[in-house]
């Protein structure tokens, strides 16, 4: 299993010995490993290479941080599997898993009828006693967990749906059951760490960094989905278009084509 790539000396030339390293690991977790599998301890690295752990430590880090490795507290350290990369548009999971090669499922972890909170009755354009469906969904790729989301959809527009399966796209069901094609969405990024219930329903390691993402999307102007979806940076990136358009001074600013469903 790549001993002998492994065993390629470390110098005292111009280059750091952690970059060094960098590359020795890099081309064993491309070339001899696979996703998941585990790389050398520290120590073996050290006694290896004749290195310090600094150096070890270094080197694994630069790794870590380009998304090669990831780390498992108490296991080791690991090879990373390949992000999906997704171009924002209006897709379904389901499709753009598909798309990909990769075979998309989902654990329903709540439906409830509730009184939303009031961020979300305002999307949603909820009355004074208006409720909403309460969908809490985990979706994997490949048997993985990709993602988890917390939808909200108004029970005016969507009576029964709690009797329904609820374990696919979403905007397939809305659109063959109840006629409610999604045409449009607004959508806000940010960044977080997993923490708590988060993480272990991602089975992911505390402060994984996650990628979160705020939808409200609607069919023909009328609001149907407020959703945060939140979903494992170390498994999935955002690939965006962007140009420049004119201002009211005819200056030009910076744009992006986003937009894209990411959960139903």
């Amino acid at each position: 299993m790549g001993r002998r790539r492994m065993a390629r000396r470390i110098d005292d030339g111009p280059r750091p010995k952690h970059v060094q390293l960098s590359d020795v690991l890099a081309e064993l977790a491309t070339r001899d490993l696979g996703p998941d599998a585990a790389i050398p301890s520290e120590r073996e690295l050290m006694a290896t290479y004749d290195v310090s752990r600094a150096t070890v430590r270094k080197a694994i880090d630069s790794l870590v941080a380009g998304g090669l490795l990831h780390r498992i507290q108490g296991k080791g350290t690991f090879v990373a599997r390949p992000r999906v990369e997704s171009h924002l548009h209006l897709a379904s999971f389901s499709d753009d898993m598909r798309r990909r090669g990769l075979e998309p499922s989902t654990r329903l972890m709540l439906v409830d009828e509730e009184r939303p909170p009031a961020e979300v009755a305002r999307s949603l354009r909820l009355g004074a006693r208006g409720t909403a469906w309460r969908i809490d969904r985990v979706r994997l790729a490949d048997g993985q967990p990709m993602a988890i989301e917390q939808g909200w959809y108004p029970q005016s527009l969507l009576p029964g749906l709690d009797t329904e399966d609820l374990t696919g796209s979403l905007y397939t069901l809305f659109a063959g059951r109840y006629g409610l094609v999604i045409d449009a969405a607004e959508q806000t990024l940010w960044g977080e760490a997993a923490e708590g219930a988060t993480a272990r329903r991602l089975e992911s390691p505390t402060h994984t960094p996650l990628l979160v993402f705020r939808r409200v999307s609607s069919a023909a102007g009328t609001p149907v989905e407020h959703v945060v979806s939140r979903y494992r940076g170390d498994r999935y990136q955002v690939h965006m278009n962007l140009g420049a358009t004119p201002d009211a001074t005819g200056k030009k600013r910076t744009t992006s084509t986003t937009g894209r469903d990411r959960s139903s």
